[in-house]
């Protein structure tokens, strides 16, 4: 099985399955360098969720 790596948003580190409570991750990513931007990430994707939101909102009101 691949490594699969976590972010630990309590302690701001890349963990591996043994890490924190799975409340306090983020993940699993299949890199440790994609588990260090998690929180890069989770903007990114939240960004892209209220922008397409917006245009469903928009389309809604035709």
């Amino acid at each position: 099985m691949d490594e699969e790596y976590w972010y630990c948003t309590k302690h701001h580190t890349v963990e591996g399955a043994e890490g924190c409570r799975a409340k306090d991750r983020l993940g699993p990513y299949p890199t440790r360098e994609q588990a260090s931007r998690a929180l890069e990430i989770v903007a990114e994707r939240n960004e892209k969720w209220e922008r397409e939101s917006r245009w469903d909102d928009e389309a809604s009101e035709d």
